[in-house]
C-alpha cells in the first residue's frame, strides 16, 4: 500500500491543467518529507488524540455508572434535604413566606418579553413578598417602551413589578444583574430567581424551590430543568435538544449527588442572595457570569441542588446564525474562565482535594475543552490525515468501538430522538469546528473571548407571519453572510478529497464515514440548517 500512496497520486498528470513536471515535482517533494516529518507528527497526533477519546470516554462511562446509581439508590432531593411547604399563617400572615426577587434580563427581546413577565406575574407567591424585576438594556427605543408599558399595565394590577434601564451596557447581562441587586426596594430580598425573557415558569415555581434554601441553610442554588417549547420546530431544535438533555440529565445530576455543585445555567435558578455577596459577586470577567460565580460559590463552600422534576419551558434557538453566536460564548467562555480560576481553584483551602480535581479535571478539563477538540481534530482532521498516510494506523478500538459507546451514552437524555443519533454525530463533528476554535481563543484570552451576542429568540414571530402572510408572491433576499459559510464549504473540499482516495486505494473503508461527513459540512456550509427567517 504504501508504493500505491505517493505525491503523484495525490496529483494526477491527468488532472486539467497540472503538468507532469510539477506534479513530479510535488511528488518529491512529499516523498522527502513523508517519512522523516509528516508520518512521525501524524502518529504523535494519533496518540494525542487517543488519550484524549480514553479520557472521554472514561469520564461518560463514570457519569453512565453515576447517573444508574442514583436513578436505583440515591434517595429524592426532598429526602437528602429538608423539605416542607411553606403554609400561610392566621397570626403573622404572609411574612412566613421569604421576600423574594425575580431578575429578568433583556435586550431587544420583541417576541418573547411578554412570555417571561406574564409568567413571572403569574406565580404562585404572596404577592407582599415578590419584587419583579424587569432589566431591559435594550437598544430600540420602540422595544424598550413596548416593555415598559407591559411592566405598567401589570403593575396597573397590583403586582410588584420595577421596570429598570441603565445609561450603558456596561458588563452585559452580569452588569444588569449586579446593578438590580443595588437598588434599595431588594435589600430585604433573601432569594433572587433569575429568568431569561423567553423562560415561561409554572405558578407553582417558586413554592417548590424556595423550601429547599429555606430548611437548609447551606445551599446557595436551586436549579431547575430547561424544557424547550420549540424543540420540535426543525432537526437542529432537534439536535440542540438531545445535547441538552444529556447535560440535564446526567452531568447536573450527577453534579448535584456526588459534590453538590455544577455550573449554574444563567436562568431557571433561585440563588441565595447572600451566597452570591460572599462569592464576590456577579463579574463581567468572561462570557459564562454565571459559570463563574458558580465555581466562586462553590469553591466558598456553598452547596447546589438541581431539581431535574422541577422544570421551566424555554425556548432554543431555531435560526443556525443565532445558535452559532451560542455556541461562541458557551465554548469559549469556559475556557476563558478555566484560564483565570484554574490556580485559585488549586491554592483554594475550603474544599476538599476531591472536588478541586473533580472541578478542574472533570468540570472544566474534560468536559469543556477536551471534549470539543477531540471530537474535531479526531475526527474531522486525524482519521482523514491517515488516509493519505498509510503508515499510520488508527487503531479500531479508538476509531470505532469507543466512539460508539460515548455517543450511546450519550443518547440516554432523549430516548425519542434515537433515531437521529447518526445524523446529531455528523452535526456535531461540524460544530465543533466552531467550538474548538472559541476554546482556544478563550484558552489563549484572544480578541474575541469577550465577546457578547445575544442569543436571538423568535417566539411566536414566524407563525405569526405565517397567519398574516398574503397568497402574494413571496420576496426572497439571499444574504450571502448568513448562508455561506466558506470554513464548512472547505472542510467538505478537504473531507471529498481523502474520501475519494480512500474509496480508490484505502482498506478501511472509511469513505462511508467521510462522505456522509462531507454531505454535512456541505449542508451547514450552503446554510441549510435552522429555520430560514424570510426577509420582512
Amino acid at each position: 500500500m504504501g508504493d500505491v500512496i505517493s505525491g503523484k497520486n495525490l496529483i494526477p498528470e491527468s488532472f486539467p491543467g497540472a503538468s507532469v513536471d510539477l506534479a513530479a515535482q510535488i511528488g518529491l517533494l512529499w516523498d522527502l518529507i513523508k517519512a522523516p516529518l509528516i508520518v512521525p507528527l501524524l502518529r504523535l497526533a494519533v496518540y494525542v488524540c487517543l488519550a484524549m477519546t480514553v479520557m472521554l470516554f472514561l469520564e461518560r462511562l463514570y457519569m453512565g455508572i453515576v447517573i444508574v446509581l442514583i436513578k436505583l439508590f440515591w434517595k429524592k432531593p426532598d429526602k437528602r434535604y429538608k423539605w416542607e411547604p411553606i403554609r400561610d399563617d392566621l397570626e403573622i400572615g404572609n411574612s412566613a413566606f421569604p421576600l423574594v426577587l425575580i431578575q429578568i434580563p433583556m435586550f431587544n427581546e420583541k417576541e418573547v418579553y411578554k412570555i417571561s413577565i406574564g409568567a413571572a406575574c403569574n406565580l404562585s407567591w404572596p404577592s407582599d413578598r415578590l419584587v419583579i424585576q424587569v432589566l431591559d438594556d435594550s437598544t430600540d427605543f420602540v422595544i424598550k417602551d413596548m416593555i415598559e408599558k407591559e411592566c405598567q399595565r401589570w403593575a396597573s394590577k397590583g403586582v410588584n413589578i420595577r421596570y429598570q434601564i441603565r445609561e450603558n451596557r456596561g458588563g452585559y447581562k452580569a452588569g444588569a444583574l449586579k446593578e438590580g441587586l443595588k437598588h434599595d426596594y431588594v435589600k430585604d430580598c433573601e432569594y433572587v430567581t433569575i429568568f431569561d425573557a423567553d423562560f415561561r415558569p409554572e405558578p407553582d415555581f417558586l413554592r417548590r424551590a424556595i423550601p429547599f434554601l429555606e430548611f437548609n441553610p447551606q445551599i446557595a442554588l436551586v436549579q431547575a430543568r430547561w424544557r424547550f417549547v420549540n424543540s420540535d420546530e426543525c432537526l437542529l431544535t432537534r439536535m440542540q435538544e438531545m445535547s441538552l438533555d444529556y447535560h440535564f440529565t446526567v452531568e447536573q445530576e450527577v453534579g448535584s449527588a456526588t459534590h453538590a455543585f455544577f455550573g449554574f445555567n444563567g436562568t431557571g435558578g433561585v440563588w441565595r442572595i447572600a451566597a452570591i455577596n460572599e462569592a464576590g459577586g456577579w463579574k463581567d470577567r468572561t462570557t459564562v457570569e454565571d459559570m463563574d460565580l458558580a465555581v466562586r460559590a462553590g469553591l466558598k463552600g456553598w452547596k447546589f441542588l438541581y431539581l431535574g422534576d422541577l422544570q421551566v419551558k424555554s425556548e432554543l434557538p431555531s435560526t443556525f446564525k443565532a445558535f452559532r453566536y451560542q455556541q461562541h460564548r458557551w465554548s469559549c467562555g469556559p475556557a476563558n474562565l478555566f484560564r483565570k480560576m484554574v490556580m485559585e481553584i488549586v491554592r483554594n483551602k475550603k474544599v476538599t482535594l476531591w472536588k478541586k480535581v473533580y472541578v478542574i479535571y472533570s468540570f472544566f478539563f474534560v468536559r469543556k475543552i477536551i471534549a470539543h477538540m477531540v471530537t474535531f481534530f479526531f475526527f474531522c482532521v486525524v482519521l482523514p490525515l491517515t488516509i493519505l498516510v498509510p503508515e499510520v494506523e488508527v487503531p479500531i478500538w479508538g476509531a470505532i468501538y469507543i466512539p460508539c459507546i460515548i455517543t450511546t451514552l450519550n443518547s440516554v437524555g432523549t430516548p425519542r430522538s434515537i433515531h437521529l443519533l447518526f445524523y446529531w454525530i455528523l452535526f456535531e463533528n461540524v460544530m465543533s469546528l466552531h467550538r474548538t476554535k472559541a476554546t482556544f481563543i478563550g484558552l489563549l484570552d484572544a480578541k474575541r473571548s469577550n465577546e457578547w451576542v445575544v442569543t436571538e429568540k423568535l417566539g411566536d414571530a414566524l407563525k405569526n407571519n405565517k397567519a398574516n402572510a398574503k397568497p402574494a408572491a413571496k420576496k426572497f433576499k439571499f444574504n450571502i453572510g448568513d448562508r455561506i459559510h466558506l470554513t464548512e464549504l472547505g472542510f467538505a473540499a478537504f473531507l471529498f478529497f481523502t474520501g475519494c482516495y480512500d474509496f480508490m486505494y484505502g482498506k478501511h473503508n472509511y469513505f462511508i464515514y467521510i462522505f456522509l461527513q462531507t454531505l454535512t459540512f456541505l449542508i451547514v456550509g450552503f446554510g441549510y440548517v435552522g429555520t430560514i427567517v424570510p426577509s420582512s
